[in-house]
């Protein structure tokens, strides 16, 4: 299983991972330096970091998605044999469609 088909069949799990990691780097990067931070502000701060990385994580998913998605254009029935009286009104319907 390769990790394209994981992260796409465990989106939220992947998320999550996503937003505790972006939190704990946050939170080591902060008290690695010597600033005279409270804890409390440095966990608020670790929390703003991880919701900005999970908003820019969120808005690349969605920019793949509407990117990699074939779109469904209407296709003509294919034989006339298997064709019946819907499939050939929706067809006409949307190809005299003006949108």
């Amino acid at each position: 299983m390769s990790i394209h088909s994981w992260i796409s069949e465990h989106k939220l799990a992947s998320l999550g991972a996503v937003w505790a990691s972006g939190i704990g780097a946050s939170l080591v990067a902060n008290s690695r330096t010597t600033s005279p931070m409270k804890p409390s502000l440095r966990l608020i701060h670790a929390r703003m970091h991880a919701q900005a990385l999970t908003l820019a994580v969120l808005s690349a998913a969605a920019a793949y998605q509407y990117y990699h998605t074939p779109t469904s254009a209407p296709q003509q029935p294919k034989s006339q044999a298997q064709t019946n009286i819907k499939d050939l009104l929706e067809w006409d319907i949307i190809t005299s469609s003006p949108f």
